[in-house]
């Protein structure tokens, strides 16, 4: 069992929160507004908490904040995230005014790097960001197995991810490892496709696969 902190309430966070609690972790969302957050899960095995006790109790952190913000708010949590695997899942991106992805935050890097940066002390590993969040928890949904990318500077911190991944229902040979942070900018770029994608299928799932 690991303690995760999910920084995040959405649909990206609720729904990893949910899953990794089935499969047997103690899982916190970390929120500002706890409160209000709370009632959505009452009965269930989540806590919804403040994010600095959230971080606390923590030894892996999901980061399912919007992206073009994550530095910012990330970065003010700097000390509190010392020492813990950040897992990052968000996509850094522009909106349209539609709110799809109209270009991304960092051009020339990725979200991902630009945390390592902001968090010195903390093992950044970018994963999941290439796919419909439903995806995430139910690879197997799709018609043709999807790829989980790994992208990070330190090899214990994303085995450490991968086996996550595989409570998530991902097959270890479904998981590529792609190399150190800096990898992350392809898939991140992935996001800039997506407009189009939805609009041929729709809100449908859909994610990026390696055909070997």
């Amino acid at each position: 069992m690991t303690n995760i902190a999910i920084l995040g309430s959405g649909r990206v966070g609720g729904t990893l929160a949910a899953k990794l609690a089935e499969a047997g972790h103690k899982v916190a969302i970390g929120s500002r507004d706890a409160a209000g957050v709370s009632s959505k899960w009452a009965g269930k095995p989540v806590t919804v908490t403040g994010i600095a006790d959230a971080i606390g109790a923590a030894e892996v952190v999901v980061n399912a904040t919007p992206g073009d913000t994550s530095v910012e708010r990330l970065g003010a949590l700097r000390d509190a995230l010392a020492g813990k695997i950040l897992v990052d899942v968000a996509n850094a991106t522009v909106r349209r005014p539609d709110g799809m992805p109209g270009g991304l935050v960092y051009p020339g890097g990725s979200l991902a790097e630009h945390l390592q940066e902001a968090l010195p002390g903390t093992k950044v590993v970018k994963t999941l960001n290439t796919m419909l969040f439903t995806v995430m928890v139910d690879p197997h949904s799709l018609k043709v197995p999807p790829t989980a990318f790994l992208s990070g500077n330190d090899a214990g911190a994303k085995a450490t991810v991968a086996a996550l991944l595989g409570d998530l229902g991902w097959p270890a040979d479904w998981i590529e490892d792609l190399g150190d942070v800096g990898t992350a900018r392809g898939p991140e770029t992935i996001m800039l496709i997506v407009p189009s994608i939805l609009r041929n299928h729709g809100m449908v799932p859909f994610a990026l696969n390696v055909a070997r």
